[in-house]
């Protein structure tokens, strides 16, 4: 489990790239509510977090190429996107985000070499 910030420190509506053992997770937030999916489009290998949050539809836009992935499960519901992007483990302890990333987890990146599972 690694703390990334503040509770505070993440917007309503919100994407945030942090790191997490050297992963880069989008940390989004929809109300009471936070999630946290790998950082980097499956498609065109830019950051996620920079791309527009649905909060109703609980998906994040990539900015490149409008494929929007499920924050619940990493899936693209929309193309060129196919392939997911991890989903990883959030929650707030003590008004601090908290996030630990699951091995294995579909579109994880593999931190010794930096690629894709």
């Amino acid at each position: 489990m690694t703390d990334v910030g503040s509770l505070d420190d993440f917007a309503d509506g919100t994407a945030t790239r942090v790191e997490v053992d050297g992963a880069p997770v989008a940390v989004v937030r929809c109300g009471d509510d936070l999630h946290a999916i790998g950082d980097v489009c499956s498609h065109a290998n830019v950051s996620l977090s920079g791309g527009e949050v649905w909060c109703d539809e609980l998906e994040l836009e990539c900015p490149k190429h409008a494929s929007a992935f499920s924050l619940t499960t990493g899936r693209p519901s929309t193309l060129p996107a196919t392939q997911p992007v991890a989903v990883h483990d959030v929650e707030v302890r003590d008004g601090r985000v908290q996030v630990t990333l699951r091995p294995g987890a579909p579109g994880a990146q593999d931190p010794t070499t930096g690629g894709r599972r």
